[in-house]
């Protein structure tokens, strides 16, 4: 906050880099605010993958998990499709009960070291959503932890060595961490020409989002809600605010 009570401003991310890989813990996890700063990059001409911890299996209440596991990743790719993210990896993990620790740190390092990133993004792993009431979900805590932790081990040859073969090498490579519409953000981009393509990427979530409450979710109000406070901090129509953890220090 500004000395006037209201939000400071918004420092623009870096966008001198080639290679994203965006890791959350469930289908719809990036659509809910950071999928128009996806499509910005794409456009771009960066590479962005995504990795999905879990298939967000246990996220429909009137389907089963073993029903739901397949609609949700075809939807997912379906959705990475719009923003122009072709490669989505699923680790299989169990839905609404992952845990940090060592294994899931171990698969996430796997995964770094294989797509060589510069810069990682997730979603917000923060207690709380607005800094104060909003709960945040056990899923996505546990897996921001395990990402900040994964980034290092990935570029240390004497944590997980077994991973390691002509193929897996140590990665050191990464930058950044950012997290997603954190209440902590202080970083943020300009998603004013990508916002539509947001809005359709999470739409493509159809059966989870006619899942959800009362089924009558409105992505475009929803969005709206996120896109245009971010915004009026970057001083554009629409924005995606970030929290940004630094290895890239020395």
């Amino acid at each position: 906050m500004s000395d006037t009570g209201t939000p400071a401003p918004l420092e623009p991310l870096p966008e001198d880099w080639q290679r994203a890989l965006a890791i959350v813990a469930h289908p719809d996890d990036l659509e809910f605010g950071a999928a128009a700063a996806v499509a910005r990059w794409t456009r771009q001409g960066k590479r962005v993958g995504y990795c999905m911890v879990t298939s967000g299996e246990a996220g429909i209440d009137g389907m089963s998990p073993d029903r739901c596991r397949p609609v949700r990743e075809a939807e997912q790719r379906a959705s990475a499709a719009v923003v122009g993210v072709d490669e989505v990896d699923f680790l299989g993990l169990p839905d609404g009960v992952l845990e940090y620790g060592v294994p899931l740190r171990r698969e996430l390092a796997k995964v770094i070291r294989r797509h060589r990133p510069e810069i990682v993004i997730t979603s917000n792993f923060r207690d709380t959503w607005d800094g104060a009431y909003a709960l945040n979900q056990a899923d996505h805590i546990a897996t921001g932890r395990a990402v900040l932790d994964a980034v290092r081990d990935a570029g240390n040859r004497w944590v997980f060595p077994e991973q390691l073969d002509d193929d897996l090498r140590p990665w050191g490579g990464v930058r950044q961490v950012w997290a997603a519409s954190s209440p902590e953000s202080r970083h943020g981009v300009d998603t004013t020409d990508t916002f539509e393509l947001g809005v359709e990427s999470l739409r493509a979530h159809d059966a989870y989002l006619r899942g959800l409450g009362s089924g009558d979710f409105d992505p475009v109000e929803f969005l709206e809600g996120l896109s245009r406070p971010a915004g009026a901090r970057l001083g554009t129509r629409y924005g995606a605010a970030f929290e940004v953890f630094r290895f890239d220090l020395f």
